[in-house]
């Protein structure tokens, strides 16, 4: 039955175009091991468009790099070279990578983050407080690779405001930056470095906000660290956790997706059901009022309808449902 089970597995991610990972030393269970690797690859489509505060961020179907918006006051945040600040249509950028394609984006407030076929991570734009991973509060104005996952296959990347985050095949999570990053401290962090509270709890998600973090593991279960202001870490209060700490409200849950915005959090259960929580001020929880949430609340306005992906912005949120509708939160 053991190897009915890991072929059913290895063609589920086949047909989606996924090549299962070899099973690594230590792991005993090959079938443990490949529905992990099934689950990191369903909670990590994709990313071919990402919209930062000031700038966007797109690839093609042949894995080139475009951007658009306003670099101004942060260097190298288009990705052009010296020079270009403004572009209002999105432009080619020239040859990056290193030749590799890239397969997933992420927009920060001053820096971008894109994930190559390979599994290496590049960086550019806003250096300050070591968020792009080289070491330095060097500002770069095109993709450089970050060395520091030599060795490594990162499968997804998220850029916040003030720090970056990375997800390897093996679940571990990687921060860089500043704000809090889940190391039991706050100190500025030049190199990826991996946090060492979530080691062996499978992550399968993460997503830098403003100042705090999301990430989810293969259970279902929600984490948070960083700022705790509006309540955005959905503990109940606003206290700053420098460790990753379980979200309790979704106990008896499971949560299949999770995006962090500038101020509040958003989530999904394996049910369907949108949750937000944080900063309720310009509407962007949905609740129908301008009020903050200290813990997890279902969306109601969406009570009707199945969600299949979320994502938190600065002052809104987006809900997609199962039948293609994008339903805005801020109004």
């Amino acid at each position: 039955h053991a190897s009915l089970a890991l072929e059913a597995i290895r063609l589920w991610a086949r047909e989606r175009g996924f090549e299962p990972p070899a099973q690594p030393e230590g792991e005993g269970c090959a079938v443990r091991w490949l529905c992990f690797a099934a689950l990191l690859c369903e909670a990590n489509p994709p990313a071919r468009a990402a919209a930062g505060k000031w700038h966007s961020v797109f690839i093609d179907g042949e894995g080139r790099l475009s951007s658009c918006g306003s670099g101004a006051g942060h260097p190298g945040l288009l990705g052009h070279g010296e020079g270009v600040t403004l572009l209002n249509a999105p432009t080619r950028l020239p040859p990056a990578l290193g030749g590799e394609r890239a397969v997933s984006v992420s927009a920060g407030e001053g820096h971008s983050l894109a994930l190559a076929a390979e599994g290496s991570v590049w960086s550019w734009g806003e250096g300050a407080w070591g968020k792009l991973g080289h070491g330095n509060e060097q500002d770069h104005r095109q993709p450089k690779k970050i060395e520091a996952f030599a060795g490594q296959r990162v499968v997804a990347v998220s850029a916040g405001d003030y720090h970056s985050l990375a997800l390897t095949a093996d679940g571990a999570v990687w921060s860089w930056g500043t704000g809090k990053l889940g190391h039991g401290d706050t100190q500025l962090q030049l190199l990826p470095k991996q946090v060492e509270a979530l080691a062996g709890r499978r992550v399968v998600a993460v997503s830098a906000g403003g100042e705090h973090s999301l990430a989810l593991t293969a259970d279902g279960a929600v984490w948070s660290w960083g700022w705790g202001g509006f309540g955005k870490l959905g503990h109940g209060d606003q206290q700053r956790q420098l460790l990753p700490k379980k979200v309790e409200a979704f106990a008896g849950q499971r949560v299949i997706a999770v995006s962090a915005g500038a101020r509040h959090s958003l989530a999904i259960t394996d049910d369907g059901v949108a949750w937000s929580w944080g900063a309720g001020n310009s509407g962007a929880l949905g609740g129908g009022d301008r009020h903050g949430r200290l813990v997890p609340e279902k969306i109601e306005a969406l009570a009707d309808e199945r969600a299949v992906a979320v994502s938190a912005g600065c002052l809104h949120s987006l809900v997609i449902t199962d039948d293609g509708e994008n339903s805005p939160l801020d109004r």
